[in-house]
C-alpha cells in the first residue's frame, strides 16, 4: 500500500514527499556557513570570543540540520565537527588566538579536500583578506 501522510496547512495540503524536496540543498547552507566562518574568524581576531562562539555554533547548527535533510553527507559533517569545529571551540573558550589560527587554517583545508571528495572541487573557500564591515567585531563586555 502506497500511503501518503498529507500534512494540511492555512494554503493547503502537502505531503511529506513535497515538504521533504521543499527542504534547502547544502549549496544555500554552505553559502551561510561561509559567511559565519569569515565572522567568526575576524571576531576572534579582535578578541571578540562571544562572537566568535557564537557563530561557530550556527555552523555546527547548520551542519546538523544538513546531515539530517542529506544523509549522504551526514557522517562526514560529524567527523568535521568532531575534528575541526570542536577543536576550534576549545580554543575559542581558552582565547587562545595562535592555537585558534592553526585550528581554524586546518578546518580550512579539511573543507577543501571535502569538497573535492563530494565532486566540488571547483569550490575552494579562502578566508577573505579583509574583516566583515558589517559587524562590529571589537568586545563590548
Amino acid at each position: 500500500m502506497d500511503e501518503k501522510v498529507v500534512i494540511k496547512t492555512k494554503h493547503g495540503e502537502l505531503t511529506l514527499q513535497q515538504l521533504a524536496e521543499a527542504q534547502p540543498g547544502i549549496a544555500r547552507q554552505m553559502k551561510e556557513i561561509g559567511e559565519r566562518f569569515h565572522v567568526l574568524y575576524y571576531a576572534a581576531k579582535a578578541g571578540n570570543w562571544k562572537l566568535a562562539q557564537h557563530e561557530l555554533n550556527v555552523v555546527i547548527s547548520i551542519f546538523r540540520v544538513g546531515g539530517a535533510l542529506r544523509p549522504k553527507f551526514n557522517q562526514d559533517f560529524t567527523t568535521f565537527t568532531q575534528s575541526h569545529l570542536n577543536p576550534i571551540s576549545e580554543k575559542i573558550r581558552a582565547k587562545d588566538w595562535k592555537g585558534f589560527e592553526d585550528a581554524y587554517s586546518k578546518g580550512i583545508e579539511e573543507a577543501n579536500k571535502l569538497h573535492e571528495k563530494h565532486g566540488y572541487g571547483f569550490i575552494r573557500y579562502v578566508l577573505p583578506k579583509n574583516p566583515p564591515e558589517h559587524f562590529d567585531l571589537a568586545a563590548h563586555e
